[in-house]
């Protein structure tokens, strides 16, 4: 069963992808990021590089978008006529009824035959910005929806090719030719294997007015402008992965709860129940235990089972990962048994870390030696059957004698990078910290200046598990209690994960934290 949990906080959105309770996915949305996968930009090209075969373009980023000529799409043409229309005012009715297509370019040209430094384009985002470079950016412009792609200026409708069955393939391509309209292209998505004509048709009506909305905004405008913004991270994820299996969508705030709710709702009419609203006291990723995960995910070393572990390293060039048995060992059974146990026991845990911390480029996997052919196959078809469900396009290369799979996968937005070391914020680094003696006294008297000075009453004390059980351990002679009798206030104590052993903070009715 699959969960998703949502963290709103002032940062922005944290996304939590659970599979039977498990961390697979994790996600972040920042609230002032602006250049999303899918956005489309009015952009204007700042100067063309024909020893890349490329041109750079403001879309508004602090860096130039990039864009290759392989990006251009083969109706090229038809998309900057179609942007000239439109930056003056034409094209009133959004119909492309009437509009001539330009001839395709061919696969092989080059950038400075078709682009020039001051042209204006209609482009879409397709790569985030990552480290020191700005977005990826396409001008062969589409419509994702979650049953459909439309394609503007595409003659055909395709299938995708996961969909087998050629009953249900024929059935699916019937209907979109069916609802197709004339310069638009249709792309049935796997999902609508088992949708019928009225959500196929509805799903293609939300994107036509997508592309309403785009033709609207770029009309006598100018560059850089974002003419139409792509739907949320979160809808993004729901768009793709929402089906039966899906038991829970927790959220922390209510109003977000509510846009979400009713975005189920529109794809998935009756699912929207599953939307839920966490008010619970300690924080949700504590709550589903998610925080823990995430320090055991991240990091250098990665324990999957009974003392087997994967050792993962970044280079600049590719990403490492290292298969190791640590202390697991069967004395009944071979090395080659072993290895072979170890190695199939890596797999879903490798999976999951790609998937995770969404690497990409070029990944080598040093499994522990197999000598046997077959047993080298087998732990490739299992490792290919582990990343069906990954969402980026990758390939896997088959085992090489010395035990090596390379993967190379698709990366469209940053990596996420979580750092499961941290600066001891008690020491700052030092190495020394105040004596633990002295933490009780420095608590008490943090607590009476918010009593006797501030004078505010109702408060709770937030401290590490370990300090909880010490000030509150022997009942009526514990320091909690001494407290009370002493200043006649009573404070509830919290445990808080997050917090370091010397650490606490004291916060009002309210949660604001107390000065």
């Amino acid at each position: 069963m699959n969960e998703l949990v949502i963290d709103c906080n002032a940062n922005g959105i944290d996304i939590a992808l659970l599979s039977n309770k498990i961390l697979t996915e994790l996600q972040k949305e920042e609230t002032v990021s602006s250049f999303q996968i899918g956005d489309v930009y009015l952009a204007k090209v700042k100067k063309t590089m024909p020893n890349l075969n490329a041109a750079f373009l403001d879309v508004g980023h602090e860096r130039d978008a990039f864009l290759h000529y392989t990006d251009l799409g083969a109706n090229f043409r038809s998309v900057h006529k179609l942007t000239k229309i439109l930056t003056q005012g034409g094209l009133k009715n959004c119909s492309l009824e009437q509009f001539s297509l330009e001839e395709e370019i061919v696969k092989t040209g080059k950038i400075s035959n078709v682009l020039k430094k001051g042209d204006e384009i209609l482009v879409q985002i397709f790569k985030e910005p990552i480290a020191n470079k700005g977005p990826r950016i396409t001008c062969d412009i589409s419509f994702a929806g979650r049953f459909s792609v439309l394609v503007p200026f595409g003659k055909s409708v395709a299938v995708s090719k996961k969909i087998a069955d050629p009953a249900k393939r024929k059935n699916s391509k019937q209907v979109a030719d069916n609802l197709k309209i004339k310069n638009f292209g249709i792309i049935v998505r796997t999902v609508a294997e088992e949708a019928g004509l009225e959500e196929i048709e509805a799903d293609l009506k939300n994107l036509h007015e997508k592309w309403i909305q785009m033709v609207t905004a770029c009309r006598n405008a100018q560059p850089p402008y974002k003419v139409l913004g792509e739907i949320s991270r979160i809808e993004s994820l729901l768009r793709d992965l929402l089906s039966d299996d899906f038991s829970g969508i927790h959220i922390n705030d209510a109003e977000y709860a509510n846009t979400i709710k009713e975005y189920v709702s529109n794809i998935a009419p009756g699912r929207e129940n599953i939307v839920k609203t966490y008010t619970g006291k300690i924080p949700i990723y504590q709550h589903f235990g998610i925080d823990k995960q995430i320090k055991a995910a991240f990091g250098k070393h990665v324990m999957f089972n009974n003392g087997a572990y994967l050792i993962i390293e970044h280079t600049e060039a590719m990403h490492v990962i290292d298969v190791n048995s640590g202390r697991k060992s069967n004395a009944t059974d071979s090395q080659q048994d072993n290895a072979y146990k170890i190695n199939f026991e890596a797999v879903p845990e490798i999976a999951r870390q790609l998937r995770l911390r969404d690497l990409g480029g070029i990944v080598v996997i040093d499994f522990i030696d197999l000598k046997s052919p077959n047993a080298r196959k087998d732990l490739h078809d299992a490792l290919v059957l582990a990343m069906k469900d990954d969402r980026s396009r990758h390939n896997i290369l088959p085992m090489s004698k010395f035990g090596l799979v390379q993967i190379t996968r698709e990366r469209v937005r940053p990596e996420m990078n979580i750092n499961t070391t941290e600066l001891c914020p008690s020491c700052n680094g030092t190495g020394t910290v105040v004596s633990s003696m002295l933490l009780s006294d420095n608590i008490e008297e943090k607590l009476s200046y918010v009593w006797e000075t501030l004078n505010i009453k109702n408060i709770k004390l937030k401290v590490n598990p370990i300090i909880k059980a010490y000030l509150t351990k022997g009942g009526f002679n514990s320091l909690r209690w001494k407290w009370y009798g002493k200043h006649k206030r009573w404070v509830k104590i919290l445990a808080d994960n997050n917090l370091h052993l010397t650490n606490f903070t004291i916060v009002n009715e309210s949660g604001e934290e107390i000065g």
